[in-house]
């Protein structure tokens, strides 16, 4: 079965009314299952901090659970936020991961901190990776020190210490740019490397970033050729009705974020349908140009709608955020929505 645009998932690990983290976890790494028996290319986590309505603060922990859950798919960070981690700790984490799972590792690499200045400051106590101008040199350092031949340290004495991520490798975890800048698309062009825009979150210049990465890329022996894909908030259901309740906790959660209200986990479908009384007309206008760039439906249109937002930007394969929330009848250690959202594209974007 070939599944066209191929279709991958990027991974919050949302937590909901009433959920423990555990439960949380463990419905995301069932839905890692589904994504791997669906034949879906990729499973990336993301990293945020202390926020009570996402799980994913340890990408390689996840990762690490994950592969041992899967059989085929690709899976990896969307992405590690590298300013917050040392860059050879992050080597080693998933060099070993590489290790664990060899050639289905992907290590996604961005430049923003995940939570607020507090969160940053007390993950960034070392000192030595809160350097953000020296992020070029860091991602360089990392594919370096996780590859094979791993890196070379040259003294102003003369002499040199060779440091490796792993010994014996035999492969490496492939490298991508995360970001939502021009910054993050000229980098990657300029070190030959896979590219991602961060279109979930916003999707404000996505046009400009994809310009830029593709006309000034600089191929290199791994990467001839610029590669990207893109990425969407999802939500498929049989009926529209369905699929717009269960979107709606996700978007009031993006207004509370928006409006600096406080943040809570995230609500239940009956929960959001019965609170609209403490929103109000800004609420309700970032929730409706939130919506206005998500795909919500039956499966049918979605797949037509994604199939022509990966042909508009000339890419074969669509990363979903499926952010369907729960019913409160619904277990906790499952996300039947979210699994209902890729078993019906899948099915329906299958050739």
């Amino acid at each position: 079965m070939t599944i066209s645009p191929q279709l991958s998932v990027l991974d919050l690990v949302p937590v909901r009314t009433g959920q423990t983290s555990a439960q949380a976890v463990a419905a995301s790494l069932d839905l890692a299952r589904t994504a791997d028996r669906l034949g879906l290319t990729r499973y990336w986590f993301a990293e945020h901090h202390n926020m009570p309505a996402v799980a994913s603060t340890t990408p390689p922990v996840l990762v690490a659970a994950a592969a041992a859950r899967t059989e085929r798919i690709r899976v990896g960070s969307g992405g590690v936020m590298l300013p917050n981690h040392s860059p050879l700790v992050v080597a080693e984490q998933f060099a070993a991961l590489e290790a664990l799972a060899p050639g289905r590792i992907d290590l996604g690499i961005g430049r923003a901190p995940g939570s607020d200045p507090v969160i940053t400051q007390l993950l960034r106590m070392s000192g030595t990776t809160s350097d953000v101008e020296r992020f070029p040199d860091h991602v360089r350092d990392i594919a370096r020190l996780a590859s094979p031949e791993g890196a070379v340290v040259q003294f102003a004495s003369g002499g040199t210490y060779d440091i490796h991520a792993t010994p014996a490798a035999t492969s490496a975890p492939e490298v991508w740019l995360l970001g939502s800048s021009d910054y993050s698309a000229q980098l990657a062009a300029a070190l030959g490397l896979p590219y991602v825009f961060a279109n979930h979150f916003s999707g404000q210049g996505l046009e400009r970033a994809l310009e830029l990465y593709r006309s000034q890329y600089q191929a290199t022996p791994e990467h001839p050729e610029p590669r990207t894909f893109l990425t969407a908030n999802v939500v498929v259901a049989p009926t529209t009705a369905e699929a717009e309740e269960r979107a709606l906790p996700q978007l009031r959660m993006m207004a509370r974020l928006r409006m600096n209200k406080p943040l809570r986990p995230l609500e239940t479908v009956e929960e959001a349908q019965s609170g609209s009384a403490e929103f109000d007309g800004l609420a309700d206008s970032i929730i409706a140009g939130t919506r206005s760039t998500w795909f919500v439906g039956e499966p049918a249109p979605v797949a037509a709608e994604l199939r022509a937002f990966a042909e508009r930007w000339e890419v074969d394969e669509v990363m979903v955020s499926p952010v369907a929330a729960a019913r409160e009848a619904e277990p906790m250690d499952a996300s039947p929505g979210r699994t209902q959202t890729l078993e019906l594209l899948a099915a329906q974007l299958s050739e």
